[in-house]
């Protein structure tokens, strides 16, 4: 059993998006398995409720905590008990760091339209942002970031014309009321092109975060959001096992909101801070993202 499920509500958009829902048995599972985590996986898809698991090699990438709620719902279908959560059980997931370069930059997302990337190698790459890059660089960016700095112990950003606040997550009773109905929906759009065309790719991300972000902010999960280079990942991982990203999406939004009802939610996942303003980008006049590639941070600009 998970005995901690304060963390489960902001876990679960990386766990559900990141990786593609499918697994296949395999005859050596248990003898490949080094933990009673992984062991348990292996019981689940020999039980015949792996479908909705990422691959074996992909699920053994994430710490003990991402492991177990991904076995929660089928090893209870199967009558299993999973054991304690033990976080120096497994690894931690290195997926995303471990991604090429980035050949391109996110464009701006409305407003200002930046030069777009030329075409990239045959290969997709996750798009990071390289420490020399200038905000003007950047698609998103529509101010120069470059001039704003960060203050206190990292959680406010100082621009010379406004303020933005490290975003955190936030009590259900801190919400706007309906914000967790089943009408509140993320509603990205389809991907129609061809995930070959960086171009392309780049700019339907690009509005999609610029969307994203907010509604995460509007469910009062500010404090556990992907970064860019995740979403950019997961978009890849995600079309790439025949499954649309907008409804997957869709799917994990409306399981968030679920989970917010009835499941607790700490206010900071960690206590780091990002490293400098270099690392950082504006995706609307009121948002401000910084990453660190597997950390994100959204600072929001006050409405007084």
């Amino acid at each position: 059993m998970i005995r901690d499920k304060k963390s489960i509500g902001t876990t679960l958009m990386t766990v559900a998006i990141v990786w593609p829902f499918f697994a296949n048995a395999d005859s050596g599972c248990l003898n490949a398995a080094k933990t009673e985590l992984e062991q348990a996986y292996c019981k689940v898809v020999s039980g015949g409720e792996g479908a909705g698991l990422p691959s074996f090699e992909d699920f053994r990438r994430n710490d003990a905590m991402v492991q177990a709620l991904l076995l929660k719902r089928p090893a209870e279908r199967l009558g299993l008990a999973l054991p304690g959560r033990n976080r120096t059980q497994g690894a931690p997931s290195t997926a995303v760091q471990q991604q090429p370069p980035p050949p391109s930059q996110p464009r701006r997302s409305a407003g200002q339209q930046a030069d777009r990337p030329s075409a990239p190698t045959a290969t997709p790459a996750s798009p990071t942002r390289a420490a020399s890059s200038s905000p003007a660089q950047s698609g998103f960016a529509a101010m120069d970031v470059s001039d704003c700095r960060l203050t206190g112990q990292g959680d406010v950003i100082l621009c010379p014309d406004s303020r933005y606040v490290l975003a955190s997550n936030r009590p259900k009773g801190e919400l706007r009321p309906g914000v967790l109905d089943d009408g509140n929906r993320l509603d990205l759009p389809s991907f129609r092109g061809r995930r070959s065309d960086d171009q392309a790719v780049i700019g339907y991300l690009s509005d999609a975060y610029a969307r994203y972000v907010p509604k995460m902010l509007e469910i009062g999960l500010g404090g556990a959001t992907l970064s860019f280079t995740e979403f950019h990942h997961a978009f890849h991982t995600t079309e790439a096992a025949g499954i649309d990203f907008a409804r997957r999406s869709e799917e994990t939004f409306q399981l968030l909101k679920a989970d917010r009802k009835t499941l607790g939610v700490q206010s900071r996942l960690h206590d780091r801070v990002p490293a400098g303003i270099e690392s950082c980008m504006d995706i609307s006049p009121e948002i401000i993202v910084c990453d660190d590639v597997g950390t994100n941070w959204v600072y929001v600009r006050p409405l007084n």
